[in-house]
């Protein structure tokens, strides 16, 4: 497949792997747990909690220049490791990503996502990512056209869609995000890459939206708060797990 001018570099043969979506269910909506949510005196309890419910974990790494403040790190990722064997995607906001790739996998990340706002150092940070045994991600900030993923998708097994502005918590969604999954999702429909490349939305999972972002063909959210927050877990995700698409919106 690898038949595209950006990607004539890389060797297909190195990146015939199992996917990462074979290891999760896919028949409801999947859930990451976002532990930048998480209460940062008693990670290890946290994790016991919402251990039984989550899909995975979402491990945010900012660098204080590719988006404001600074978040998670490599040794915090080891020495979580060890509490679950729940996929770890580590979503890399920084300038420089290709640096980080190998500490962060060799820490324990299952799947790391790279910006679309990264340039010309995207290829080559999937194909690194992929090279170490990880399964990679691209992110798609609010300003960035959709399209501009296609040439990537023979590298990705997930896009990511951001709701909010990255590195802010608590701001409501932007409301062309639906539209946005909504494109994401039929591209990857029309390139018969459903059962290969994953859409997820992050920023702005709250009650009132997830059920739209579903319906939009999300496939996955980054919950934080709505998660880790919740009184009830079982009651939280018997409730994100009965939320359907709607193919209508998909043809």
């Amino acid at each position: 497949m690898l038949n595209n001018p950006i990607l004539k570099d890389i060797n297909e043969t190195e990146h015939k792997k199992e996917s990462i979506w074979t290891r999760l269910p896919d028949s409801r909506l999947l859930v990451e747990a976002s532990l930048w949510s998480a209460d940062f005196k008693y990670f290890a309890r946290e994790m016991e909690r919402i251990d039984p419910y989550a899909d995975m974990y979402h491990i945010d790494v900012t660098d204080g220049h590719f988006v404001p403040g600074f978040l998670f790190f490599a040794d915090l990722v080891a020495g979580l490791r060890p509490l679950t064997k729940k996929p770890f995607h580590v979503h890399l906001m920084t300038d420089n990503p290709i640096n980080h790739v190998d500490d962060f996998i060799a820490a324990g990340a299952d799947l790391v996502t790279v910006h679309m706002e990264n340039g010309p150092i995207v290829p080559a940070v999937l194909n690194l990512i992929h090279r170490k045994g990880a399964a990679s991600g691209l992110a798609l900030g609010l300003d960035v056209p959709i399209e501009t993923i296609k040439p990537y998708l023979e590298l990705t097994d997930l896009i990511l869609i951001m709701g909010t502005p990255m590195g802010i918590k608590g701001v409501k969604p932007s409301p062309f995000v639906y539209e946005r999954v909504n494109q994401t999702k039929k591209l990857i429909l029309s390139l018969g890459l459903q059962n290969v490349v994953k859409v997820f939305a992050d920023g702005g999972i709250r009650e009132n939206t997830v059920p739209e972002l579903r319906a939009s063909g999300v496939d996955g959210v980054v919950a934080g708060s709505l998660a880790f927050k919740s009184n009830n877990l079982d009651e939280t995700f018997r409730w994100f797990h009965s939320m359907e698409t709607n193919p209508g919106r998909l043809t």
